[in-house]
C-alpha cells in the first residue's frame, strides 16, 4: 500500500510504499486483547499478601474445653472464621507475568499497525528534525499534523530527533519511542500513530519476518 509522505509542517513531499504483510494484513483481535494482557500483566507488582491462620497474632490459648459445652470443638480463635482470624485463601506475593510466542506478538503488532491504516489514524512524516528543542514549536508541529489528542511518534535510531523529543516530552498526550521500543500498549492507546518514512519502511522489514 502507498501512504503520503509530509513534513512537519503538514506539506506533501512525496509518498512511501509500506508492506502489505505489516500494515494490511488480516486483523487478529485475539492476538492483540493477548498481548495487551501480557504486557499489563507484567506491570503489575504481585506485592497482595493476607495472613493466614499462623500468621496472625494471638490465638494461642484453647477457647474452650474440647468436651461438654456442645459447641463444635476448636483450637484458636484465630481460625478464619472468627473475627480477627486468619484469611483462607487469599491473595500472596507472586508474579503475574505469562508467557506469549514471538509469533503471536508481533501478530499483534501488525494487527496493530494494520487497524491504524484501516482507520486513517496513520501518518508518515519525512523526519523529525527540528531546528530548535521548543514545545511550543512541537504543539505547532501537532496543529499542522492534525492532531488533536493521543500521539504515538515512531522513529529510527539512526535518524536525528533528539531536539523533536526534548520538545514534546512535556507535553501530556504525546510520546516517541524508536522502532525496536514499538509495543502494542503504546500503539492501542494512541489515537494517533506518526511515523518517519525510515520507520515505516524498518517496521515493514522487521515485522514481516517470521
Amino acid at each position: 500500500m502507498k501512504l503520503n509522505v509530509v513534513d512537519l509542517t503538514g506539506k506533501k513531499t512525496g509518498t512511501v510504499e509500506l508492506n502489505d504483510s505489516v500494515f494490511n494484513c488480516e486483523v487478529n483481535e485475539q492476538a492483540i486483547f493477548d498481548a495487551l494482557l501480557r504486557q499489563q500483566s507484567s506491570w503489575r507488582q504481585g506485592t497482595h499478601d493476607t495472613k493466614t491462620r499462623a500468621e496472625v497474632s494471638g490465638g494461642g490459648k484453647k477457647p474452650f474445653r474440647q468436651k461438654g459445652t456442645g459447641r463444635a470443638r476448636q483450637g484458636s480463635t484465630r481460625a478464619v472464621q472468627y473475627r480477627h482470624g486468619g484469611i483462607a485463601f487469599g491473595p500472596t506475593p507472586r508474579s503475574h507475568t505469562f508467557k506469549l510466542n514471538r509469533k503471536v506478538r508481533r501478530l499483534a503488532l501488525r494487527s496493530g499497525l494494520t487497524l491504524k491504516a484501516q482507520n486513517e489514524d496513520l501518518i508518515c512524516v519525512e523526519n523529525m528534525e527540528m531546528k530548535e528543542a521548543k514545545t511550543k514549536d512541537f504543539v505547532n508541529v501537532l496543529k499542522a499534523l492534525g492532531i488533536e489528542r493521543k500521539a504515538l511518534f515512531v522513529v529510527d535510531t539512526e535518524e536525528e530527533f533528539e531536539k523533536a523529543y526534548l520538545s514534546l516530552r512535556n507535553l501530556g498526550n504525546v510520546a516517541m519511542v524508536n522502532v525496536e521500543g514499538l509495543n502494542i500498549y503504546d500503539l492501542q492507546n494512541a489515537n494517533k500513530l506518526v511515523l518517519t518514512k525510515t520507520a515505516a519502511q524498518k517496521l515493514g522489514e522487521v515485522l514481516s519476518n517470521e
